[in-house]
């Protein structure tokens, strides 16, 4: 099942894909795809729903995240191996664990804004997964059962900020639009195997990503069970879990986004983002 969010900023309605592609209006049920009903039951719920007999939206509207205020955004960094050679970093032994601000987030293809004073602002293209339960805990065996589904995620981060700047890594990563999040959530029974899909990042019609989610050093389940060993983790919580080789800080010479620039992504079963970047 992929479940979106459609409409104006500010306005979305949350809305299911029907076997023919087509996009169903849910607002009548659900008021928004939040934390208080993003789980496991509004699931079982849409499934046992004829969605043909639901309105139909027109698929030229706006698509915002896929998920609407979660409680959390976590990130996963140099969560591939490739990336973190290109970076000049070591391999890490652990999960490294940031923040972005929940404000970050943007729809899949809404414009991303490159702040005025931005010298060095960049792309990542990454496998993301959304929490169903509450967490907190947990074995990496129990963690599939708290794994509602998955999105794509655009990690763009500012790496003068992120990594010259001091302290923690949040402040390169959390400026708004910084996170475009969907289209799609993608329920986990659609994905056949979450460990081999293919990521894909182009700028400007040019590949700069290409990579393969069985190149992660720490799979979805341990980063939840992991994760949960610090904190509880609820329903809507976003988690991006790292993106391969091929960004642009890691070019010999580095290349970074410019206003004009734009930017497609995409992953196998999970859709695509197209995206331009402005000032």
């Amino acid at each position: 099942m992929k479940l979106l969010r459609v409409g104006d900023k500010g306005r979305e309605k949350p809305a299911v894909l029907d076997k023919n592609n087509t996009i169903r209006d849910l607002s009548s049920y659900f008021f928004d795809f939040q934390s208080k009903n993003l789980n496991f039951e509004t699931i079982s719920e849409i499934k046992n729903m004829n969605l043909e007999k639901l309105p139909e939206l027109s698929k030229n509207e706006r698509k915002g995240s896929c998920i609407g205020k979660p409680g959390k955004f976590i990130g996963i960094g140099l969560n591939y191996s490739d990336h973190a050679t290109e970076t000049g970093a070591k391999v890490p032994s652990e999960p490294i664990v940031f923040m972005k601000a929940t404000s970050s987030i943007s729809g899949p293809n809404d414009d991303i804004i490159m702040p005025k004073n931005s010298k060095k602002f960049d792309w990542e293209v990454e496998l993301a997964f959304v929490v169903g339960k509450e967490t907190k805990n947990i074995s990496e065996k129990e963690a599939p059962n708290h794994i509602l589904g998955y999105c794509i995620v655009n990690d763009i981060s500012e790496r003068e900020w992120q990594i010259e700047k001091m302290g923690q890594w949040v402040k390169g990563k959390s400026g708004d639009t910084f996170g475009p999040t969907g289209p799609y959530l993608v329920t986990k029974d659609e994905i056949s195997d979450i460990n081999n899909l293919n990521l894909n990042l182009n700028v400007n019609e040019k590949k700069m990503q290409a990579g393969n989610t069985k190149n992660m050093i720490f799979n979805t389940n341990f980063l939840l069970s992991y994760l949960s060993k610090f904190m509880s983790l609820q329903p809507g919580d976003i988690v991006t879990t790292g993106t391969p080789a091929g960004v642009g800080m890691g070019m010999k010479p580095p290349v970074f986004l410019k206003p004009g620039d734009k930017i497609k992504l995409s992953i196998d079963n999970l859709g695509e983002q197209s995206s331009k970047v402005i000032t």
